[in-house]
């Protein structure tokens, strides 16, 4: 399972449900100019993944105006996608849910991504943050009984878009509104040193 960061994401054209609508040529490269947090979740009408697919949704606004698109992707095809759109939350359907869903029925999208499992036909729970030029800068990826935060999905946004624009970088533990630093030896010593301030 080799590392995607650093390189630029592997394209697609697939089918995907898009705002209720099944969509035959749907392609991450239509985001250009904006950052995408692309996800894998291992099937429709399961477990943890709703959980997931809900919770994405209830934070859909606060990735928007980080000007980040969120999409979705299974193995399954767009008529269990939209088969599922179209089955309430307390029937263990995502109803409500908008944003896009592609259909990756033959395997090709989750093998480019390396988060196929091995002898199960499904995908872990993988994330990918591409940024606005398509590159790579973030991937996490779960295993199937482990469900993401995306408080740290919004996070690790935050902490890419501060880097374009500020050019500091974000030591462990930053959040938005916490102290930066510069990529440099003098740098990491003044954090440091007001570290230690904060805490006498």
């Amino acid at each position: 399972m080799a590392s995607l960061v650093g390189k630029k994401a592997p394209d697609f054209t697939a089918k995907a449900v898009v705002d209720g609508r099944i969509v035959e040529d749907f392609s991450l490269a239509s985001f250009r100019g904006k950052n995408v947090l692309f996800f894998f979740y291992p099937l429709d009408f399961t477990f943890v993944c709703p959980t997931e697919l809900h919770a994405f949704q209830e934070r859909l606004a606060d990735f928007e105006q980080r000007n980040t698109v969120v999409v979705g992707c299974s193995v399954d095809s767009v008529y269990s996608h939209y088969a599922w759109l179209n089955t309430s939350k307390q029937e263990g359907g995502i109803q409500g849910v908008c944003y896009p869903l592609v259909a990756d029925l033959n395997k090709t999208i989750t093998e480019a991504y390396g988060v196929l499992v091995p002898g199960e036909g499904i995908a872990f729970r993988g994330l990918f943050l591409i940024d606005k030029q398509g590159t790579v800068r973030h991937q996490l990826i779960n295993d199937l009984p482990l469900g993401r935060s995306v408080d740290e999905a919004l996070r690790i946004v935050d902490a890419l878009n501060y880097f374009e624009q500020h050019g500091e970088v974000c030591p462990a533990n930053w959040n938005s509104g916490r102290k930066s630093m510069k990529a440099s030896t003098d740098g990491l010593k003044q954090y440091f040193a007001l570290q230690e301030k904060a805490v006498n």
